[in-house]
């Protein structure tokens, strides 16, 4: 026997996970906003998930995994896949340590130099995202990222 979601007891229910939930509206939002820049970088075939952790990598200069994950909350398989693939392209290189466990990696001259082209195009995104979202909502995910960020440290 199959239940019936749609009934008069669950209704209400649904409509008001399908009206109000945050996660939901958070995911859509997130969808489209990362459209928008994965356009935008899409002539140096390179998207947005991609730039953060190479951006990432720039500011530590020697980038640690578990490092990377907790700055960016990300998995562990997640950054793994995502730095093989940029290892494949020569975007990044492992850096040789005595401690071979983590495999610390940094940039490549490719990777700066993708970088460097990148920059340009991820200011159109940034921009067309603001215009989208609108001042307010983009001062809002500021504070609360930084708030974030903060309870993490």
């Amino acid at each position: 026997m199959q239940a019936n979601i749609t009934s008069t007891k669950t209704k209400p229910s649904i409509d008001t996970i399908a009206r109000d939930c945050i996660a939901v509206r958070l995911r859509m939002l997130n969808r489209v906003v990362t459209n928008i820049y994965d356009d935008a970088l899409r002539p140096l075939d390179l998207k947005v998930s991609q730039m953060n952790i190479l951006v990432a990598t720039a500011k530590m200069q020697i980038a640690r995994p578990a490092v990377v994950c907790d700055r960016l909350q990300l998995d562990v398989s997640t950054l793994s896949r995502n730095v093989e693939r940029m290892k494949a392209r020569g975007w990044l290189e492992v850096v040789a340590v005595e401690d071979g466990r983590a495999q610390p990696f940094q940039l490549t001259n490719e990777g700066k130099v993708l970088l460097q082209k990148a920059a340009p195009l991820w200011k159109k995104a940034q921009k067309e995202a603001k215009a989208l979202l609108g001042g307010g909502i983009v001062e809002l995910l500021d504070k609360t990222a930084s708030r974030l960020q903060d309870s993490s440290a």
